[in-house]
């Protein structure tokens, strides 16, 4: 008698009916989930085309909040290089991560309780503990000791300032003066007001860094090489300014 075993076919009449349960499969829930737009887009009227329109305004209501914004130039205080009418891109994640502004920078803020109430746009001409003096023997503006050749941005015509001023930028604070000067009304204007003139940076919405309209005059905007060479701050401020006026 053949005592060996064998081999016998799996008895397939015992297979569950049923599916399988597998470990970590997402089933109904999975399923509700990603049904979830379709059924959000059925309770709108006009379906998916308003709930597309929907997620595009929250998109660009959050890039507006923390990212980017649209300015409009309302002066002339920035010519030549902004025109009134022109519409920027503000920057605001530019100085989100440590970095603040840096001398010529130009630099949306809100003037509330030191200009007026209102956002204004100038450009950074000193940063905390800068000696910024007006004028040198040659009638430019002085920022620690060093004068600065503005000539490649300023009004034509316009001189650096009329108005003699010798002041030291606070910590946290901004010296700023428009480019077309005989026109704006900037730091040198509040000289003898509260905070001296000077914005204080946590005021700063973001720095303007493209011109977006009109089409024909996009384009970017660079900090331009006048303010690379001014020593560091407190480097002048102890002694005084040869040529200096007032």
């Amino acid at each position: 008698m053949d005592t060996e075993a064998q081999p016998t076919e799996r008895d397939r009449s015992s297979r569950p009916d049923g599916p399988e349960e597998t470990s970590g499969t997402p089933g109904a829930e999975g399923r509700s989930r990603s049904a979830l737009v379709p059924r959000v887009a059925g309770w709108l009227p006009g379906g998916w085309a308003t709930l597309t329109l929907l997620l595009c305004l929250l998109f660009l209501l959050a890039l507006n909040t923390f990212v980017a914004r649209p300015f409009q130039i309302p002066s002339g205080s920035m010519e030549p290089g902004l025109r009134t009418g022109d519409r920027v891109l503000v920057n605001k994640m530019a100085y989100r991560f440590g970095a603040g502004p840096h001398r010529g920078d130009v630099v949306v803020f809100d003037g509330t309780g030191y200009f007026g109430e209102a956002d204004y746009i100038k450009r950074v001409v000193g940063v905390g503990g800068d000696r910024v003096v007006c004028c040198d023997e040659e009638g430019r503006v002085r920022v620690n000791g060093r004068s600065v050749d503005e000539s490649g941005f300023l009004f034509p015509g316009d001189s650096p300032s009329t108005v003699s001023f010798d002041v030291v930028v606070p910590d946290g604070r901004l010296f700023v003066l428009g480019d077309h000067r005989s026109g704006s009304r900037d730091s040198r204007d509040h000289l003898g007001s509260p905070g001296g003139g000077m914005i204080p940076v946590r005021d700063v919405i973001g720095r303007a860094d493209w011109i977006v309209w009109p089409f024909d005059r996009a384009t970017r905007l660079h900090r331009p090489d006048a303010y690379a060479r001014v020593p560091a701050p407190g480097a002048d401020a102890a002694h005084p300014v040869e040529g200096a006026h007032g």
